[in-house]
């Protein structure tokens, strides 16, 4: 498997990039519409076709580039099945893995931040990979004060779907702004402020309902954008509207999305 890490400095938001070898096919996971056409120059430098775009949720914090990238490159847009976005593919749920070539990725259904987030694990020969989109951060988790957000449901999702991980397992978040890239199970069940040491549900609950964090700088265009896959509303600001010109490049020059067996 390929794969790269690669980062929109603007909302510090992780998109992964993941290439199955044999095939040629990859996945970017929450690709944001600013960094579009840098991710398009990494996946054909490795050789790879731009497939797939998957989200793990309707993003606050930025709009997706999955629309853009398909307009440019021709990926098919897959999101959780459950937000029922008619701009998607396809869609995915738990319990139904999605290859992308020989690479299954499992989505695990985690709501809390999001009533629809969905992270993915993805299990190699050596290691186990956890895509855990913004239910856990490192060393801190998503909020839960927007977007029909519920503490008590993230401490769930996180406690049921991830803490029962093995503590090898590699953990990816879809954020982080301190510019660390990676952490794992065991250390979040230790380390995490507001998880860790076996933290109570109800002591997890007081931290998140009195955060008092401040009201997200894009959330006003970025959720109605995202349910229509990266669409740019009238609404965004002009500092924000660069990204949203979309240069069409000519059609004989795009990479046709390769078709994977969606199991």
């Amino acid at each position: 498997m390929i794969f790269k890490q690669l980062l929109e400095p603007d909302s510090c938001t992780y998109t992964y990039l993941l290439g199955c070898e044999e095939t040629g096919e990859s996945v970017l996971i929450d690709c944001v519409i600013d960094t579009v056409e840098r991710d398009l120059e990494v996946i054909q430098s490795l050789g790879l076709k731009p497939s797939y775009t998957l989200e793990t949720h309707i993003h606050a914090d930025h709009l997706t580039g999955a629309r853009k990238m398909k307009a440019l490159a021709a990926s098919q847009i897959v999101v959780p099945s459950m937000d029922r976005l008619d701009c998607a593919d396809l869609g995915v749920e738990e319990g139904q893995p999605f290859k992308v070539g020989n690479i299954e990725l499992h989505p695990l259904f985690t709501p809390g931040h999001t009533s629809t987030h969905h992270a993915y694990l993805v299990k190699s020969d050596t290691h186990t990979l956890l895509f855990s989109g913004d239910a856990l951060l490192i060393e801190a988790c998503g909020r839960t004060d927007f977007q029909s957000g519920d503490p008590a449901t993230l401490y769930q999702s996180i406690h049921e779907k991830f803490f029962t991980l093995d503590d090898e397992t590699l953990v990816y978040p879809g954020h982080d702004y301190e510019g660390r890239q990676i952490t794992t199970i065991g250390q979040e069940k230790q380390r995490n402020p507001r998880l860790g040491n076996n933290k109570s549900k109800e002591a997890f609950i007081h931290i998140m309902n009195t955060m008092n964090l401040p009201y997200p700088r894009k959330i006003d265009f970025a959720v109605p954008g995202n349910t229509q896959c990266g669409l740019c509303p009238d609404n965004v600001p002009e500092a924000f509207r660069g990204p949203c010109d979309l240069q069409e490049v000519p059609h004989e020059e795009r990479v046709p999305a390769m078709q994977g067996d969606q199991g």
